[in-house]
């Protein structure tokens, strides 16, 4: 692996509920590209809405799916770990007042998890870039 790739995936796997094989495919199939802002992070890997513009109408119609299919998948189970092993963080809490109140509904939960997804990936992706841990996130003891 090389040694930019390492040194992130060694970074990525420092948060607690980020394991070592998930860090280095993040590291390798999204991370080794040089974003300039949030957005692009987030189309990158499709989590983004797709607007649907007719006449008048304007909405959207849920994610793009557009880019790199796997690192997608990826981030949605990293998503369901996140807030298992970080129930502090400020994503843990945001996926939970979203929920709150929709009792058995499963839909809702999962159409949370795809946001909380994408709010992960520019997460880590501040991390890497400028070191700013996620707001109540954990670090690994060593």
């Amino acid at each position: 692996m090389p040694e930019p790739a390492r040194k992130r995936s060694d970074d990525l796997a420092r948060l607690k509920g980020i394991g070592e094989v998930g860090a280095t495919r993040l590291a390798l199939e999204l991370f080794w590209r040089e974003f300039s802002n949030r957005r692009q992070v987030g189309a990158c890997v499709g989590l983004v809405p797709q607007p649907y513009d007719s006449g008048e109408s304007q909405t959207d119609q849920g994610i793009s799916k557009q880019g790199n299919r796997r690192v997608r998948a990826l981030l949605v189970e990293m998503a369901w770990i996140w807030l298992r092993y970080q129930p502090g963080s400020a994503l843990t809490q945001w996926f939970n007042r979203r929920t709150q109140g929709t009792g058995p509904n499963r839909r809702a939960r999962r159409i949370a998890i795809v946001a909380v997804a994408r709010r992960l990936a520019i997460a880590l992706w501040r991390y890497l870039k400028d070191g700013i841990i996620p707001e109540g996130a954990q670090m690994k003891s060593i």
